[in-house]
């Protein structure tokens, strides 16, 4: 594969590849053959999970491919779990680069139109390390359910040990957030 990412998308990868154990070269933001082989063992790995675990709807597949092998083992799970609970679920977002965080970050700040979502610049949110996700509950009909009783139904049908959700959160409830408790701060994970 060629890299159609810039310097930076390509050192974000690299690091989360490191993370992952899977890339041991210098972070240097290239795309060379060490960064093709961590990329190839991480995508052989995700499939094997993939395949042991089930697929679902193509966006949540597209979003679970993002995050950490750990991540999609959980988050796979997490969906199997809440298909008995009567409601349709789907992983909106899975790892943003800090650049999309930040993105994220100006909603509904600095003039820029739509609600404040997140409290979490580029660097300061576990979206951006792999180990976290949002989902969305849809009714019957496809259609989107932004927030209401359904969310805790999906939290009580889907946590389970070693996760954590955001409608939990006392500063900002994010009750369509799900991420692995480590026990980690940001800036141990960053």
């Amino acid at each position: 594969m060629s890299s159609p990412l810039f310097p930076n998308d390509v050192l974000f990868l690299q690091r989360l590849l490191r993370a992952e154990g899977l890339y041991l070269d210098d972070l240097d933001g290239l795309w060379g053959p060490h960064t093709e082989a961590a990329v190839q063992a991480h995508e052989a790995q995700a499939a094997a999970l993939q395949a042991s675990l089930g697929s679902f709807d193509p966006r949540s597949e597209r979003c679970i491919a993002t995050l950490s092998l750990r991540a999609q083992q959980a988050a796979r799970q997490f969906l199997q779990r809440v298909q008995g609970s009567g409601l349709t679920v789907r992983i909106l977002s899975g790892t943003r680069t800090y650049g999309e965080q930040n993105d994220l970050f100006k909603q509904g700040r600095f003039g820029n139109p739509g609600p404040v979502v997140t409290n979490a610049r580029g660097g300061f949110s576990n979206h951006n390390f792999g180990i976290a996700w949002d989902v969305g509950v849809f009714t019957a009909g496809g259609g989107y359910i932004g927030d209401g009783p359904e969310y805790a139904q999906v939290a009580q049908a889907g946590l389970a040990d070693g996760l954590e959700w955001g409608g939990n959160w006392v500063s900002i409830v994010d009750k369509p957030h799900y991420q692995l408790k480590l026990g980690l701060g940001v800036s141990a994970l960053r």
